[in-house]
């Protein structure tokens, strides 16, 4: 019998943000996204990626990628094939989360069953507050009355950063807090900085140090859980955090896909690591994938699309501090399939 004929279309979309996000060294007024869908007879499949500013991975360095694999994924190349095919960027990212929804529609499985997850229910999630003056950051914490779980964005300047966390910790005393230093501190700055998050009640440290400076980790007393970002982009780099972090900062664009995510995950329990879920500021196709890998997770920073001045239709939504991601969004059997 020959084979249904395969087609891959790529695209670029942009989503602008509600207003410039700032981060360590960084500001950022949109997201840019390649998108991708594979169409094989009756089904349609698709995925999107972010990439990560870090590492050069740009539009044009995940559309070239993507290209660079088009033939293999026309002539029917599955998600084992495509680990072989491309390292861990985000135009594998997208490839891999479309052939999830493919063989998704295909099976007339969901992909949460495919994968052996848990069937997934709303989640706990932060919501991220950029770096900007102490007093603004109050009141944006004010202002997310829902929200119970608050990540506050730290540039590495160590007055002006316990300043901005002091001030949200005072304007929402009831919230779950955690910081992102986003690699800007040195090793000897950090009793410092577990001094100051311990006085202000904050439950997570990400990445303080630069990829590269993780044996600045050694021998430092962390009195809170670090975790690791920048410091784990693959599954290649989670064996090595252990003595030097407590939980690893999945994210999918960086590591390829929902079908390393979950090996990350899975290899960070058997090391007694703790798992987190995060994302590049995608909008709601991005998340879906990262939301069942969330399942998982004892951290959840899912909230991208909240940046976006749009967003796609239907999409995830915020209730009650916690993120909800509808069916209809990605990874289910349509109707009729």
């Amino acid at each position: 019998m020959m084979r249904t004929r395969r087609t891959l279309d790529v695209r670029v979309e942009r989503f602008p943000y509600v207003k410039p996000f700032r981060i360590t060294g960084h500001v950022f007024t949109e997201t840019a996204l390649v998108v991708v869908e594979i169409a094989e007879g009756p089904h349609r499949a698709r995925g999107e990626a972010a990439g990560a500013y870090y590492l050069q991975d740009d539009i044009a360095t995940m559309t070239a990628a993507i290209e660079r694999v088009r033939d293999a994924i026309e002539a029917g190349a599955d998600r084992a094939g495509l680990q072989q095919l491309l390292p861990p960027c985000g135009g594998r990212n997208a490839l891999d989360c479309a052939l999830w929804e493919l063989e998704a529609q295909q099976r007339g499985e969901p992909v949460w069953q495919l994968a052996g997850l848990p069937e997934p229910r709303p989640l706990r999630t932060t919501i991220t507050l950029g770096a900007e003056e102490p007093r603004a950051m109050a009141d944006a914490a004010t202002a997310l009355a829902d929200a119970t779980t608050l990540k506050l964005k730290l540039t590495g300047d160590a007055a002006l950063d316990a300043a901005r966390v002091a001030a949200v910790r005072s304007a929402r005393p009831d919230c779950w807090i955690g910081v992102d230093a986003n690699q800007g501190y040195r090793a000897d700055a950090l009793p410092a900085l577990f001094a100051m998050l311990e006085r202000h009640d904050v439950a997570l440290l990400e990445q303080p140090l630069a990829r590269g400076d993780e044996a600045g980790m050694e021998g430092v007393k962390r009195t809170i859980p670090v975790a690791a970002d920048e410091s784990a982009l693959s599954l290649a780099d989670v064996d090595g955090l252990v003595g030097r972090f407590d939980m690893v900062n999945i994210k999918l664009d960086k590591c390829g896909g929902l079908t390393e995510g979950i090996a990350i995950a899975r290899r960070a329990r058997q090391l007694g690591l703790g798992v987190m879920v995060g994302n590049m500021m995608g909008s709601s196709l991005s998340m879906a994938p990262s939301f069942l890998l969330g399942q998982l997770c004892n951290v959840v920073d899912l909230d991208g699309p909240t940046f976006l001045a749009r967003d796609r239709t239907p999409g995830v939504f915020y209730r009650d501090g916690n993120v909800h991601c509808p069916a209809e969004i990605w990874g289910y059997p349509r109707s009729g399939n």
